[in-house]
């Protein structure tokens, strides 16, 4: 029973030291994050975190990639449902992405890769290839299917998508750079069930009627 504790505690601590690490580079940003803080968040000797990740930026990539991939693959998996309307799609795209992202420790991500990002592009470069992009895609997909099934009218779906995120990426860097008493902040719900009525009535084909939300 012990041997078996420890062995599921070794396989274990991989994720416990990305998770700590994610929490210290929001708090801290990049540049000042120490290997030997995320150690001892993580409860753990400096030496074990490079016995997992060889190099800060590794570590980075690595506590992104775990806390981040999920929040992706829920945005992919419902851009390939095709029996719900589209605009209910992507009100639970944007539901689904403020409780798994912007609600956690990775809603710091935009404040730190802003100011970060002309320190260390490449990092900044990856996150938006291998996360943003893939999000972007599936609302994309989400508002051509709309489109095809005539509950949209036709735009660009790509772009439609890059314009919606701006409020998303927005919402969090006020959260998080400003007091919410600074640039008065509506709750997140409020906030972002306003930007979906706008959108969803921008997008609405002249033969769907999409009332507003009450």
């Amino acid at each position: 029973m012990e041997c078996f504790f420890r062995r599921r505690r070794k396989e274990a601590r991989p994720g416990e030291i990305a998770a700590a690490a994610l929490e210290t580079f929001v708090e801290k940003g990049f540049a000042a994050t120490r290997l030997d803080e995320v150690a001892a968040r993580a409860g753990v000797s400096k030496g074990t975190v490079y016995l997992y990740f060889e190099s800060k930026e590794a570590l980075f990539k690595a506590a992104i990639d775990a806390a981040m991939t999920p929040a992706v693959e829920a945005a992919e998996a419902l851009a390939n449902d095709g029996e719900r309307p589209a605009a209910e799609l992507l009100r639970c795209f944007v539901a689904g992405w403020w409780d798994m992202v912007g609600a956690t420790a990775l809603g710091g991500l935009p404040k730190l890769l802003v100011a970060e990002s002309g320190n260390f592009p490449e990092i900044s470069q990856w996150f938006h290839d291998s996360m943003i992009r893939r999000a972007q895609k599936a609302m994309a997909r989400i508002i051509a299917a709309g489109i095809a099934r005539g509950e949209f009218r036709a735009v660009d779906a790509e772009l439609a998508a890059r314009v919606f995120f701006a409020p998303m990426f927005s919402y969090l860097l006020w959260q998080r750079a400003f007091d919410p008493k600074v640039c008065d902040l509506p709750p997140a719900e409020r906030f972002f069930d306003a930007a979906l009525d706008l959108f969803i009535h921008g997008l609405a084909s002249s033969q769907t009627q999409t009332e507003p939300r009450s």
